[in-house]
């Protein structure tokens, strides 16, 4: 059977791209290499980590906030296997759902390994190791990305692990050692910290959260040592022993000036970036061009160099974010009907789930400062809202960023309880090329969390009513 579109990887860009495209009336089919659809995000990444996560901040909140609040219980356990198993619960739950989209939509699933021949092309290798070639008028490479190794550093997944096997640990380990102070490094960290680990961070750079506003970086930084996180900025680390008892990791300054130290630790997380999965999918062999880090090149409907061969997700250029990706798809779906497909890259939300949580759209300060962008900043802390404070949520704050001249928003960031539920309405204000003053006039439900998006809007333009 010819298909009129295969998609290689059935993560959230390739499972996503399938359904619109299928939706669109095209004959579909999929390649997939795991068992279970969703690739990393829904199977060892971002859902089973939220699971966690959410469990253990209501851990958190039975131990230290129930007492304010009126509430008295003995003192809660946790109970490591049962969270384990909400986890995997919600795991099946949502790769169960993308099976039945696909039958929903009468997409073709084929189970093993893609390895693109050519054009209109794919061969299937199956765990049994025998193959077929399936044919097709086009294909998307939506494989997603892997962990980055840590040079020297070999990770075995149960003492010195990635974010999967950090997923999967049979305990509670007393002291863990992060290594990158990115969203997944610091979202995990703050799991174990909230259920009794101590936890040391590692960052190579001055500050965590990379590419993050500086202003929002700084002061969440405060909050998480406030919550026992300790942090070693400015620091790389350089070796693992495993021979004894405990972990001895070698941590060195990042510029190398000073002598290094030890430090022990029971399970060492490697959490650095990822990089674009590329490997044994034949592109090679099929004229596809990489670029210097390993992303496949494709202009800006999302197609490679060679004819019928598309690309999206982690494995091209942009943030590696699983709602970036589900945005190409549908808009590389679209392309292929005849529509006009479209993702404004300058409008793409990112999200940290700690507690509290950090949410950021547009451009920081750095970034306007760096292009000589003139813009006016308004805050407003949530320690001034009273929805906030009645629910014991007041720590954190949002900032508007806009054009000087014409009050266009630029960016939003926010630090605070919600905040990933909170940035969307920044998000529709720009993509329709609001100004603070459009967001500051817009009547807000009293009383909410979101009044503080209201409040920093309007100390951008004019001052605000509450503080």
């Amino acid at each position: 059977m010819s298909y009129d579109l295969i998609v290689i990887g059935t993560g959230p860009g390739g499972y996503v791209c399938a359904v619109k495209a299928a939706q669109l009336g095209m004959k579909v089919a999929v390649v997939e290499k795991r068992k279970s659809h969703g690739g990393t995000c829904l199977n060892v990444g971002c859902i089973p980590s939220k699971a966690l996560l959410h469990a253990s901040e209501m851990f958190e909140e039975a131990n230290h906030s129930f007492e304010a609040l009126g509430i008295k219980i003995g003192k809660p356990k946790v109970d490591w296997k049962g969270m384990q198993a909400h986890k995997d619960k919600v795991i099946e739950g949502n790769t169960a759902g993308i099976d039945y989209l696909f039958k929903k939509n009468k997409i073709d699933i084929f189970t093993g390994t893609g390895r693109v021949l050519a054009q209109g092309k794919v061969e299937v290798l199956a765990e049994d190791g025998s193959t077929q070639i399936v044919e097709c008028k086009n294909i998307v490479i939506a494989t997603g990305s892997d962990v980055m190794p840590l040079p020297g550093i070999e990770i075995d997944e149960k003492t010195v692990v990635s974010s999967t096997g950090a997923l999967e640990l049979d305990k509670v380990p007393g002291r863990l050692l992060v290594v990158g102070a990115g969203v997944i490094g610091l979202e995990l960290g703050s799991v174990y910290q909230r259920l009794g680990s101590k936890v040391t961070v590692v960052e190579f750079m001055d500050k965590i959260l990379g590419p993050m506003d500086g202003d929002v970086s700084k002061q969440f930084q405060r909050m998480l040592k406030k919550q026992g996180m300790e942090f070693k900025l400015s620091s790389k680390v350089t070796g693992v022993d495993k021979k004894g008892k405990a972990l001895e990791v070698t941590v060195e300054p990042a510029a190398g000036e000073a002598a290094a130290e030890t430090m022990e630790a029971d399970v060492v997380l490697v959490a650095i970036g990822r990089r674009p999965y590329t490997e044994g999918l034949g592109l090679a062999e099929a004229g596809v061009k990489l670029d210097e880090r390993g992303r496949i090149e494709t202009d800006a409907h999302y197609k490679t160099n060679v004819d019928g061969i598309y690309a999206i997700g982690d494995v091209i250029k942009g943030p590696m974010l699983a709602h970036k990706a589900e945005d190409e798809g549908v808009a590389l779906a679209e392309i292929l009907s005849g529509q006009a497909g479209h993702v404004n890259y300058e409008v793409i939300p990112g999200v940290v789930y700690t507690s509290p949580e950090v949410a950021s759209v547009g451009k920081t300060e750095e970034e306007l400062k760096a292009a000589g962008i003139a813009y006016k900043a308004g805050k407003f802390p949530f320690s001034a809202n009273g929805r906030a404070k009645a629910m014991l949520k007041a720590d954190g704050f949002v900032k508007v960023l806009a054009d000087k001249e014409t009050d266009r928003v630029l960016g939003v960031h926010i630090v605070g309880h919600g905040a990933g539920e909170m940035i969307h309405e920044a998000c529709v204000l720009m993509e329709f090329g609001g100004s603070s003053e459009d967001l500051g006039r817009t009547c807000h439900a009293h009383p909410t969390m979101s009044e503080a998006v209201k409040e920093a809007a309007l100390a951008t333009f004019a001052k605000p009513i509450h503080m």
